[in-house]
């Protein structure tokens, strides 16, 4: 199985942080470092650790897309609703079957549904 690196941003539960360490990826909670950093500190330190970062805030899409940030990954997690093991599981079996694709890519996971879209290059 591939191993990665991820940023988890502060609306992450905490059990879904500990069911991707457990599955053997390295993570790094910004609710562990730095509470309440704005999103731009959030991708930067994303960026400074070459991790993926896995957020829950559609604001993202935005820096990544309209504004044409650096970005490592971003994988935004599209599951309201469930409980947070159920997210756990849907994020460690994403992660497993599409490891290497997910860096550098801008993943929306949602019921049923992961759309991976690369950054284009201009």
């Amino acid at each position: 199985p591939c191993r990665m690196r991820f940023l988890a941003d502060e609306n992450l539960d905490l059990s879904v942080i500990r069911r991707l360490r457990d599955a053997g990826h390295e993570v790094v909670a910004v609710a562990e470092m730095e509470p309440g950093i704005s999103d731009e500190l959030v991708l930067a330190s994303a960026n400074s650790l070459a991790a993926t970062l896995i957020t829950g805030d559609k604001d993202f899409g935005e820096l990544a897309f309209r504004r044409s940030l650096v970005h490592c990954g971003v994988l935004l997690v599209r599951l309201a609703g469930l409980h947070p093991e159920a997210k756990a599981e849907i994020l460690v079996r994403v992660i497993a079957g599409h490891g290497p694709e997910l860096v550098g890519a801008f993943v929306v996971v949602s019921p049923g549904m992961v759309r991976i879209r690369r950054a284009t290059l201009e």
